[in-house]
C-alpha cells in the first residue's frame, strides 16, 4: 500500500534537515570504517556479517517494543533489503579495496541528485527548477573533482561506487516514503529482520574464508558498520526524510563529504589536499543555496 503524501502542515523542513544531518554524520564514517574492516574481513563477509548483527539487534528491539509486522508493506521492505541491506554495502565493500575512502566520500556526493530524481519518479515529490539547478551544480562539482581535481585514476572501483550511489538513492526514497507512516528505526529494523535468514546463512558460509585474524581496530570497525551505519544512522535519516521531504533533506548528504574527509584523515592518514577542501566547500555552498528551493 502506497502511503499518502505528507500534508503541507506536517512538513517540518528544519527538523528534517537537522535529523538528516545527524544521519549524515553517522554515515560519514562508513567508508573509512569499511577500509579498516577490510584488514580483517573480506568484502562478502562484511556485507553479510554487518547486516546479520544489525538484524539480530533489530529483532531484539522490535520484540522489546512489541511491534507487529506491517504486512501491507512487505514489498517496500523487500526493496529496502535489496538496495540498502545488500546492494549498497556490497558495492562499497568491493570499491573500498581500490579507492581511497576520501575519494569515495566525494564521489558519493552525487547521491543527493540521484535521491531527488527517484523522489520525483517514485516518491510523488515535485522539485522546482531552482532545486534542480542547484542539484545539477552539486553533481557537476562532484564529477569535476573525480575527473580532474583529486588525483583521480580511472578504475573499476569508481564504477562500483556509482552502482552503490544508484541503489542507495533508490532505497532512501523507498524507506523515506515508508517512514511517513512508521517510525524511521522501525522501517530499517523490519527490513533487516526480514533479511536475517539470508544474512545469517551468508555469514556462516563466508566465515571460514572471510575472517582473517582481525585486529581490534577491524573488530571495532565491523561493529560500527553493523550498529552505526546499518542501524542507528537510519533512525535519524529516515525520520529526517519523512519530516523535511525526501528531495530537500537528501541534499544534506552533500555535507557527508566533510565528515568522510575528516575521518579518513584522522583514522587512515589519507592526505587531504587543498583541492579536496575547495570542492567540499563548494558542495556545502550548493546545499546552503538550495535548501529553500521549492519542493511540492
Amino acid at each position: 500500500m502506497t502511503p499518502n503524501p505528507i500534508p503541507p502542515t506536517a512538513v517540518k523542513p528544519l527538523a528534517g534537515l537537522l535529523l538528516g544531518f545527524a544521519g549524515v554524520v553517522i554515515f560519514g564514517a562508513t567508508l573509512p570504517a569499511t577500509r579498516i574492516a577490510l584488514g580483517g574481513f573480506d568484502p562478502a563477509f562484511i556485507t553479510f556479517g554487518r547486516a546479520c548483527l544489525a538484524g539480530l539487534a533489530s529483532a531484539i528491539a522490535l520484540l522489546i517494543a512489541r511491534k507487529r509486522f506491517p504486512r501491507d508493506d512487505l514489498g517496500a521492505f523487500a526493496l529496502i533489503g535489496v538496495t540498502l541491506v545488500f546492494g549498497f554495502p556490497a558495492f562499497v565493500n568491493v570499491a573500498m579495496q581500490t579507492v581511497p575512502a576520501s575519494h569515495g566520500g566525494i564521489v558519493l556526493g552525487v547521491l543527493p541528485l540521484l535521491t531527488a530524481v527517484f523522489a520525483a519518479v517514485i516518491g510523488g515529490e515535485k522539485p522546482g527548477l531552482a532545486f534542480w539547478l542547484w542539484g545539477v551544480a552539486g553533481a557537476a562539482l562532484v564529477l569535476g573533482f573525480t575527473l580532474r581535481g583529486g588525483g583521480f585514476v580511472p578504475g573499476v572501483g569508481y564504477l562500483w561506487l556509482g552502482c552503490a550511489a544508484i541503489v542507495s538513492a533508490f532505497g532512501y526514497v523507498v524507506s523515506g516514503k515508508l517512514s511517513r507512516k512508521l517510525p524511521g528505526w522501525e522501517v530499517i529494523a523490519w527490513a533487516l529482520v526480514l533479511c536475517l535468514p539470508l544474512t545469517g546463512l551468508g555469514s556462516a558460509l563466508t566465515w571460514g574464508a572471510g575472517v582473517h585474524a582481525p585486529s581490534h581496530a577491524a573488530l571495532w570497525a565491523m561493529a560500527y558498520l553493523a550498529f552505526g551505519s546499518m542501524f542507528a544512522g537510519f533512525f535519524f535519516w529516515n525520520a529526517g526524510l519523512a519530516l523535511g521531504g525526501i528531495a530537500r533533506v537528501g541534499q544534506v548528504q552533500l555535507l557527508q563529504t566533510f565528515v568522510t574527509l575528516a575521518i579518513s584523515a584522522w583514522l587512515l592518514d589519507e592526505q587531504i589536499t587543498p583541492v579536496m577542501l575547495v570542492f567540499a566547500c563548494a558542495v556545502a555552498l550548493v546545499v546552503w543555496c538550495g535548501r529553500k528551493a521549492r519542493v511540492a
